[in-house]
């Protein structure tokens, strides 16, 4: 083939980003559909008890610190793994591995004092039914991100991690966290501000 009839390369995007983007476009439907269940049976229950009646804010608002803060230690995570500093990559990466774990046993305990105390269950009512379903439909994301994220942190411990190999896959796995970040605060907006107002 000579020059006159040779094709200009043509850029593609990596099967590996389109594959991550479509999932998380995917995932956001999931969400709409359960932020807009929720919203739509707000204040429709029979019986009590109601959101503002059993839902605390403020330990809500630390576990949620702990979880967004997580975004900013991934990112050093996947930076110090592109610049070869292991060492740094691996405690930037536990941090978020520490945060993102802080939030489900804040999230967990959430649930205890809700069920235990409050006797709000799955099937009390049409808001314990939307509200077990929305955030526990989140906190099974972030369980699968804690997962990934571990297994990351997993081989780099192994000595498995190659920076010019590894650091798009890394970077792929931490769009799916970002993903779960940005979604607790529609989460977060849905459930704790839009849901508790009288």
């Amino acid at each position: 083939m000579n020059a006159a009839t040779a094709q200009p390369d043509t850029w593609r995007p990596s099967r590996g980003k389109v594959g991550m983007a479509c999932l998380i476009f995917m995932e956001s439907l999931f969400f709409s559909g359960f932020i807009i269940a929720y919203l739509f049976y707000i204040g429709k229950s029979a019986v009590g008890p109601w959101p503002r009646d059993v839902l605390e804010l403020k330990p809500v608002l630390v576990n949620s610190v702990a979880l967004l803060s997580s975004s900013f230690t991934v990112v050093a995570a996947v930076r110090a793994l592109e610049r070869g500093r292991m060492e740094a990559m691996k405690f930037w990466l536990l941090a978020t591995i520490g945060l993102g774990a802080w939030f489900l046993w804040g999230t967990w305990s959430e649930w205890r004092g809700l069920i235990e105390d409050k006797g709000l269950t799955i099937a009390t009512n049409l808001f314990g039914t939307t509200f077990y379903s929305l955030v526990g439909f989140h906190a099974f994301h972030v369980f699968a991100g804690l997962l990934a994220l571990g297994t990351i942190l997993l081989l780099g411990v192994l000595g498995r991690l190659k920076p010019r190999r590894d650091t798009i896959r890394f970077e792929l796995i931490s769009w799916y966290w970002h993903f779960v970040d940005v979604v607790w605060i529609f989460v977060f907006t849905t459930v704790y501000i839009v849901g508790m107002r009288p």
